[in-house]
């Protein structure tokens, strides 16, 4: 695709941007590496998107700045960051073959015809497109369109390849196989990208890194597994995972966890005493003759395994047991749970207490 396809970094440091009153990114700072695949998660409304668009130069920030390549690009137009953009929408030209709409921006940049030829062909075979090159949008299906969107935006070789949840208008199965495809070609060419979702599933399958974002703020950015297994608030822990990490409240007294109905002892305390919240994954909680007193609410036998919602002291956790298990509503039962497995939160502020 003519150049080398490791290309340049990003660098953001303390952007801000109000609308009105309403301020949508506080003081964001990250450094996304050469190559990198970094993935912005988060709810509605967190500021991912915007934080996506001020990239591109779409968005005018309010204070900060941004570097790409080494470039401070803070203050210049989107056509001259070197930025490719993927949206929700594909935004594929109706009345344009597949061919012209991947080869519409080398065209409008003046690139010569046989090279635009070259690239296109290039592109469309690393995408699995060059059989569709001829037909139109409306003789494609919607993941065929979301290939061609990519197309289009990986062709420019641009320095960053910028993505706003292109998958979320693809069906269950479809979105499935994108995503592999993404990440296929993702380890293929290494270009520098960032990918805002809402999709918990999609960031942990194909990001390098993930940043949680919440109320325009990152709060923790890391590996997925390093944020599944250790996340830095009960906000991340709730939203990664699926289902979500599981909280109890209680306290630490006496070298034991304490809460409405039990006692269990602790040897490694998060802190000498006071209220937290127990975070724990529901695979890593087991169904046995000792530990935290639970009612069985409801089983759902789920192929794989059983999803039983049990009620720790007035609070439903989830947990995964054996397809096959006899469990009935209102049965008492047990919880045990290994405390290397245990994240600890303040009881006050829902921050992880101990190690990131």
């Amino acid at each position: 695709m003519g150049r080398s396809l490791s290309v340049a970094g990003l660098g953001i440091e303390s952007v801000t941007k109000t609308f009105g009153k309403a301020p949508a990114l506080r003081d964001v700072s990250l450094d996304i590496r050469d190559g990198e695949f970094m993935v912005l998660l988060g709810p509605s409304g967190c500021g991912k998107t915007t934080l996506l668009r001020s990239i591109a130069g779409l968005e005018h920030i309010d204070g900060g700045s941004i570097r790409i390549a080494g470039r401070d690009v803070t203050m210049l137009p989107p056509r001259d960051r070197n930025v490719a953009m993927v949206f929700q929408s594909y935004a594929v030209f109706p009345h344009m073959t597949v061919r012209a709409n991947v080869g519409f921006g080398l065209r409008m940049h003046g690139v010569a015809r046989p090279e635009t030829a070259r690239r296109v062909g290039e592109v469309a075979e690393l995408l699995g497109l060059e059989a569709l090159l001829d037909r139109f949008p409306g003789q494609l299906s919607g993941g065929q369109r979301q290939r061609v969107a990519v197309a289009r935006a990986l062709v420019m070789d641009a320095d960053v390849l910028l993505m706003d949840e292109p998958l979320s208008n693809l069906d269950a199965l479809l979105r499935l196989q994108a995503r592999a495809d993404l990440k296929r070609l993702h380890d293929e060419v290494k270009r520098t990208t960032v990918y805002v979702t809402h999709d918990q599933v999609e960031a942990m399958s194909m990001g390098d890194r993930i940043a949680v974002m919440r109320d325009g703020e990152i709060v923790q950015c890391a590996a997925p597994m390093a944020i599944y297994d250790r996340p830095a608030t009960r906000f991340v822990g709730g939203f990664i995972g699926s289902p979500p990490m599981n909280f109890i409240p209680g306290t630490i007294g006496e070298g034991a966890f304490v809460g409405e109905g039990f006692r269990i002892p602790i040897r490694t305390l998060p802190v000498a005493s006071g209220p937290v919240v127990l975070g724990i994954r529901a695979e890593h909680l087991r169904i046995g003759a000792e530990g935290l007193p639970a009612s069985v609410m409801v089983v759902e036998p789920l192929g794989s395994h059983a999803l039983v919602t049990a009620k720790v002291a007035g609070t439903p956790v989830k947990i995964e047991a054996p397809v096959d298990i006899a469990l009935k509503t209102d049965e008492a039962i047990h919880l045990a749970f290994d405390e290397g497995r245990a994240r600890w939160m303040a009881g006050d502020t829902g921050a992880a207490i101990g190690p990131a």
